[in-house]
């Protein structure tokens, strides 16, 4: 791959700064026509001139909540940055949000989807996974540990289901004050389609690129004057675009239902049950064979019978709130999640004749078993010209984490002619087994202050006490180790009259770590400090959010993996110093931009591999940008356009070997008419192809073009 040329890389500053600048330009002339509209509660489409009657379409001005539906594609409250409903502009932290109509639009297909065009975010940095896993870099940091569901941690490597989610919400740097278990990048956090009053009932159609079929429906409503429900449910099958000289396709499939139930005795209380079930089956051959000289063969490790990953995830939870008047609220948030995965895979070696291919067979299954709780009170309090919105909570998490590991012999594999086919025996060799619980107990107090409606000055502070019991059964060792940390933050905002918002924050992070290294030894709770200053613009009127951040974020206790052996191992300390801008605004009605920049200079600063230091981490682009444009017609035709960069990013960590920038276009044409939805979907249009990454002597390809078409019944 060669870097982008520097002319299309100065095509694409000079496009991005137009992009910026127009959708700040017309913010008033959207302001200006949003201004002397007056929403009704209810009105009816005016027939086409074409001759086709448009539906009778319902406009609710309903308020805006956090963990409620976006209107349109700009969100003005989150809950992810400080754990209550506050709107975006006055939180001290660069915070994006994704919303239903926008991921719908783009036609997203997965959470890497959801959040390519946010800022601070790197996706698919190991190429096309056909496993369904999230593979994120938040502020150049891996953000498997990032991963949360309605404020509560996921475990790692969990699978989500992009139709089961109401919106997405990216909060980036640390966060520790507010989740405990939080990683120094951010956190990412999918809020669930919940039950509520309004009906929902759609059925929706899906076939796409690489025998793509997949069937999903929602409903939602009211039981009675107390209950209401809310059902997801999807089944997913396909081959992908990865496959075996054979012929054979690395395949998936996907089963997942989410039911849920709401009692609401009364305005004040609230008790919200939600249940998840998936189960994924996928072919488990990530990338291609490199031959001796460093090229690509095509070839896969593995075996199309025996390469396999099966993953159960069973979750069980509910939400509690209560309001005691308007000023004091109770809440709690507790989750069971049971998550099982039995992987069957091949680890090889390639002789000297540069053409035979050791196989060794092995089978990995990981069980997680997790309970967490998050209780808060919060209470709004005057004095003087001070408004207080103060917060007090307690969380616990239980997590207990057993895996093993079992090998066996394989036949060879020829790279020049590959047979596939031959039997596999099950691996019984048993080579590790260990086990992990860990307990997390966390207390955290959060005052946000706002003074004379002006200035908005948050403070926060958290204490956690961990302990981590590892076993080792084959050594019949065990060891402990308890950690106690206090995080804090502090943030300070003036808002202006006309939108613009300036803040600055200082935060924490500490993570306890599941999993131990190659000796079995557990790993030590990453920290990390950052600071960030930025601006926001919101104008009065406007559906816009503007947000430019500067940070300098560093990390200890960073988990890496090993280039030789792919084992988890901790290294020193990884400095991120960065700039993010991002623009989400309806330029006119139903025309709606999201842009976003990113420069990154991130660096290694201790390590015990000398060959490391100063040198940028493995696959961690130092530039990405985007832009999204999408327009709905008033005849229901609409049309959305996008295009993605990513920079530079080197395979090793002496930063002698890269991938160069790549630009993507994506695309999608749409139609409602009366109660149907229709609409054609496309990533990677050009069918661009671009490595990904040839790290840890893999080739792992980018994705190809997929094409998806929907058909969408509402009634």
């Amino acid at each position: 791959m060669r870097p982008l040329p520097l002319p299309r890389q100065r095509l694409l500053n000079a496009s991005l700064v137009a992009a910026f600048g127009t959708a700040a330009a017309f913010w008033s002339l959207s302001a200006s026509a949003q201004g002397q509209q007056q929403p009704p509660s209810a009105s009816t489409a005016t027939p086409s001139t074409a001759g086709s009657t448009l539906p009778v379409v319902t406009v609710r001005d309903e308020p805006e909540v956090a963990n409620g539906p976006v209107q349109g594609y700009v969100a003005r409250r989150s809950a992810t940055g400080t754990k209550t409903d506050t709107p975006l502009i006055e939180t001290p932290q660069s915070i994006s949000v994704i919303g239903r109509e926008e991921l719908d639009a783009r036609g997203v297909q997965n959470i890497m989807e959801a959040v390519r065009y946010t800022p601070g975010v790197a996706v698919g940095n190991w190429g096309y996974d056909a496993r369904g896993i999230d593979w994120l870099l938040l502020r150049g940091f891996d953000a498997t540990n990032a991963m949360y569901r309605d404020g509560l941690r996921l475990a790692p490597y969990s699978l989500t289901e992009p139709y089961g989610v109401e919106r997405v919400e990216v909060l980036r740097g640390p966060a520790s004050v507010a989740y405990g278990q939080s990683d120094a990048g951010g956190v990412i956090n999918r809020v669930s389609k919940m039950p509520s009053a309004t009906a929902v009932r759609e059925v929706e159609v899906q076939l796409g690129s690489f025998g793509r079929k997949q069937l999903g429906v929602d409903l939602g409503g009211a039981i009675s004057d107390t209950l209401t429900y809310r059902l997801v449910g999807v089944a997913h099958d396909s081959n992908t675009q990865e496959s075996y000289p054979n012929g054979d396709a690395v395949k998936v499939k996907r089963d997942y239902l989410a039911p849920s139930l709401r009692w609401q005795p009364s305005a004040a209380t609230s008790f919200t049950v939600l249940a998840e079930f998936l189960q994924s089956k996928a072919g488990d051959d990530t990338g291609y064979v490199v031959g001796s000289k460093g090229v690509p063969t095509w070839v896969k490790e593995g075996e199309p019978r025996f390469s396999w990953i099966k993953q159960k995830q069973n979750a069980l939870g509910y939400m509690f709130e209560h309001h005691f008047n308007d000023s004091w609220t109770v809440r709690q948030n507790v989750r069971f999640n049971d998550f099982d995965t039995d992987k069957t895979h091949m680890r090889t070696a390639l002789q000297a004749d540069g053409r035979t291919l050791l196989r060794t067979a092995r089978a990995d299954p990981e069980r997680v078993h997790q309970l967490t709780a998050d209780t808060n009170v919060q209470g709004r309090v005057r004095t003087g010209a001070a408004e207080h919105t103060l917060l007090f909570g307690i969380d616990w998490m239980r997590n207990n984490y057993s895996t093993s590991t079992r090998t066996g012999p394989a036949p060879k594999l020829d790279l020049l002619f590959p047979v596939y086919g031959l039997p596999v025996a099950e691996p019984t060799r048993l080579g590790l087994d260990t086990s992990q619980t860990t307990e997390q107990l966390g207390v955290y107090l959060q005052d946000q202050i706002k003074i004379a409606d002006r200035w908005v000055v948050t403070l926060s502070g958290r204490q956690d006490h961990v302990k981590t019991n590892s076993f080792d059964r084959l050594a019949g060792k065990a060891s402990s180790q308890t950690d106690d940390k206090f995080s804090g933050r502090a943030g300070l905002t003036y808002l202006f009259p006309n939108g613009w918002a300036p803040y600055v924050s200082y935060g924490e992070s500490f993570l306890p770590t599941s999993g131990v290294d190659a000796n079995s030894e557990p790993f030590r709770p990453s920290r990390g400090k950052q600071w960030e200053a930025g601006v926001k613009f919101q104008p009065e009127g406007a559906r816009s959010l503007f947000t430019a951040a500067v940070f300098d974020l560093r990390k200890s206790n960073v988990v890496t993996y090993d280039q030789q052996t792919f084992e988890a191992r901790q290294i020193g300390r990884i400095r991120s110093r960065g700039i993010e801008l991002e623009g989400k605004t309806e330029i006119a009605r139903n025309l709606n931009l999201t842009a976003s920049y990113t420069w990154l200079d991130m660096k290694v600063i201790q390590s015990a591999d000398t060959n490391e230091l100063g040198n940028m981490p493995i696959q961690v682009p130092k530039q990405t940008a985007s832009l999204w444009l999408d327009y709905t017609m008033d005849n229901g035709w609409g049309v959305g356009g996008g295009m993605r960069y990513i920079g530079r990013r080197y395979n090793n960590v002496t930063n002698t070997d890269a991938e160069g920038g790549v630009t993507l276009l994506d695309a999608t044409v749409h139609y409602r008419q009366g109660p149907w939805r229709f609409s054609v979907s496309a990533t990677n249009l050009a069918n661009r192809k671009y490595t990904a990454s040839r790290a840890y002597g893999g080739y792992y390809p980018g994705n190809d073009r997929a094409v998806v078409a929907s058909a969408k019944y509402q009634f």
